[in-house]
């Protein structure tokens, strides 16, 4: 299912999502214009890698360690393909604008910021001895959904249904909608324990404790950033979708 839109309009403007679109996709682009080899190494330098981060734990304070904790931050905004770079930036474009809208923007940028490095500490969790670098902004964009589900359980979204040979647009309340993601990614998150070669972080494919943990976070922290300081949509009539 690949969300569209929401029918949820904001009463001000997103600046800083818009601002972290903007950041993850430029940075994106610097990705882009380095050789193979360079990606490598730059992965490596500001990805974080599971078994350097668990070393630097076991090894005392030292600004080579330090430098590795630092990645727990860096890594929310790289990314390791076009697919990977759209499909977090939709998410966030969809999702983000009113929770900021909620939060307001300074404490939007902390709450989403500190999603991003909690969801990165629990795929650390599941996969101390991984040497595989684990990048991207799905953590942190999972703890803006986990956010959402929390206060706008009934907001419609406009999403692509694969019902038979076309997909069908549907409008799926959210907490129908983001309930299944939720559930996914922690079966496959469990599933990755299982079979690490398969599935999950271990294999180079999808951080799927980083995308269950962050959700979590998002709606267990979403409260204490002042997630209900603003009127929902049913409290403002909203029935008109969102500008986006």
């Amino acid at each position: 299912m690949v969300p569209l839109k929401d029918y949820n309009p904001g009463q001000r403007t997103p600046y800083v999502t818009y601002g972290l679109i903007a950041l993850n996709i430029a940075i994106f682009i610097y990705e882009l214009s380095l050789p193979a080899y360079g990606l490598t190494d730059f992965f490596h330098s500001w990805a974080l890698v599971p078994d350097e981060l668990s070393t630097s734990f076991t090894t005392g304070v030292s600004a080579p360690n330090a430098e590795e904790w630092v990645t727990i931050f860096t890594s929310q905004f790289l990314h390791g393909g076009f697919l990977h770079v759209a499909g977090n930036m939709l998410y966030l474009w969809i999702f983000g604008n009113n929770v900021e809208d909620q939060m307001g923007h300074g404490r939007f940028l902390v709450f989403y910021l500190l999603c991003g490095v909690l969801a990165n500490l629990a795929q650390w969790f599941f996969a101390m001895g991984s040497e595989i670098p684990s990048l991207g902004a799905s953590g942190a964009i999972a703890g803006v959904m986990g956010a959402y589900i929390f206060r706008f359980p009934e907001v419609r979204i406009l999403t692509l249904v694969p019902l038979g040979p076309f997909p069908l647009p549907l409008r799926i309340p959210a907490l129908f909608y983001l309930g299944i993601w939720f559930v996914q990614q922690a079966f496959y998150g469990f599933a990755s324990l299982g079979a690490p070669a398969m599935i999950g972080m271990e294999s180079g494919g999808i951080a799927y404790w980083a995308h269950a943990g962050g959700f979590a976070i998002g709606a267990l922290l979403g409260p204490l950033f002042g997630l209900f300081s603003q009127p929902g949509p049913m409290a403002a009539g909203a029935e008109t979708p969102s500008a986006e």
